[in-house]
């Protein structure tokens, strides 16, 4: 992927100010929950994914970067990854990695390893 990860992409369809809580977030193989927060920082735009019983228990942060489609009439984002690849993302705490600088790279760093 060419550009900045935590941007969202200019196809994304992001609507600014469009709130995406309880969207459901589809990998190219398949669903892995929903959206339970997002940010629209520039420079630093993501969004958490509750991963249900996929992942148990386990929350995921995507960089708005991943995301290759909105589509607010069935309220799902498509993403760029397996569900494997995001399972093996680096472990998101919400408490301790939502505001870590080191965290953010080295999920940037992942994500921009196999991102289109």
């Amino acid at each position: 992927m060419s550009g900045n990860v935590w941007g969202y992409r200019e196809t994304s369809g992001r609507a600014l100010g469009a709130d995406l809580t309880g969207y459901k977030v589809e990998a190219t193989d398949g669903s892995i929950g929903k959206v339970d927060k997002h940010s629209d920082e520039v420079g630093s735009s993501y969004i958490v994914v509750d991963t249900g019983p996929w992942i148990f228990g386990r929350e995921v942060l995507l960089p708005a970067g991943t995301i290759t489609r909105i589509d607010p009439d069935e309220q799902k984002i498509y993403v760029d990854g397996t569900k494997e690849q995001i399972k093996n993302a680096p472990e998101f705490e919400r408490d301790k990695h939502l505001h870590d600088d080191d965290y953010r790279g080295q999920v940037g760093g992942y994500y921009s390893g196999f991102l289109g």
